[in-house]
């Protein structure tokens, strides 16, 4: 299989999961109890005039199907939809929330990278010695804490008890905003910390066994030079294809931290749509969700073959 034909059947498994998905996060209001119109009437008793008028004005009155081609027409022409809550254009509302949940996924993103990949060399590399059993004492128990539970113990400690970090709100600034989310992004790093770091360890021992190894340490290289060379890049397959499903568990995750932190972002505007019925927005903030994995699945495993040979020629043979 060559280059053109492998993107070439991503991009077409791509479409194809992102239309199935508008499917499911579409027709699937359709299971959820409640009225969106009770919600805007908001307790009140109107004529039934006044009822078909907020009918028609948001499209309720069309056939679901018709209402799904409208959907998805607007969507090509960047039209989220109007939030119900907030009687907004959904794309204004997302905009005013995303840069905070960008800011927190990416925070997080590089706390991962820089304390799971640590760990999880640092074990790999003192294998059956007292740093590896603590790193996997302690990424197991990392792995097992919760993010609310997370978040709690933080604010409790750094917050309340030290004094060190803010507990709410997403801060003034650029530089105090980034202050702010540094408690956040950790909470919501931890569990995913541990997965990283056990994923690396068991990547890094895979190869430190290959014949290639030995070789080459046979051969005079110093070990750190084998180790850059010969076992972290070969390593690296395992750990990329797990970064893609970490995308999908931050975004989710992120709606607890932000609850948990008071941060006016996407994950917390999620939690309050569902809550409220609004459901251009629950629509809007899963699809996106869903788009944002799918991508960075398809670019990992775009990637993957261009950093392990073996991939690529595993790729051909099918």
């Amino acid at each position: 299989m060559n280059v053109a034909t492998l993107v070439a059947k991503k991009l077409g498994t791509l479409v194809l999961t992102v239309f199935a998905a508008s499917l499911l996060v579409f027709f699937s209001r359709a299971l959820v109890p409640g009225d969106p119109v009770s919600f805007l009437l908001r307790g009140r008793k109107p004529s039934q005039e006044a009822v078909a008028e907020i009918t028609a004005q948001f499209g309720l009155d069309k056939p679901m199907w018709q209402q799904y081609l409208d959907w998805v027409g607007n969507l090509f022409q960047g039209d989220l939809g109007r939030s119900l809550q907030f009687r907004q254009d959904v794309t204004t509302v997302l905009a005013d929330r995303l840069p905070v949940t960008l800011g927190l996924v990416v925070m997080a993103g590089a706390m991962i990278a820089i304390f799971g990949l640590a760990a999880g060399i640092v074990a790999a590399l003192n294998r059956g010695k007292t740093a590896d059993r603590a790193i996997l004492i302690t990424m197991t128990g990392l792995g097992a804490i919760p993010s609310f539970v997370g978040a709690i113990v933080l604010i409790a400690v750094f917050s309340v008890q030290l004094g060190w970090f803010p507990s709410f709100g997403s801060g003034d600034g650029f530089l105090d905003g980034i202050y702010h989310l540094i408690l956040p992004s950790l909470a919501l790093a931890l569990a995913f910390v541990a997965l990283v770091a056990r994923v690396t360890r068991s990547s890094m021992l895979d190869q430190l066994e290959r014949e290639h190894v030995e070789v080459a340490t046979s051969r005079g290289l110093t070990r750190a030079r084998v180790i850059r060379r010969h076992v972290l890049r070969n390593a690296i397959g395992p750990i990329l294809t797990v970064s893609g499903v970490l995308v999908a568990g931050l975004l989710v995750a992120s709606s607890i931290v932000e609850q948990a932190f008071g941060l006016a972002g996407v994950g917390s505007l999620l939690v309050q749509s569902v809550d409220r019925l609004d459901f251009p927005v629950v629509q809007a903030i899963v699809l996106l969700i869903v788009i944002v994995f799918v991508l960075v699945n398809t670019v990992v495993d775009l990637l993957a073959p261009l950093i392990d040979p073996r991939m690529a020629a595993g790729a051909a043979a099918r």
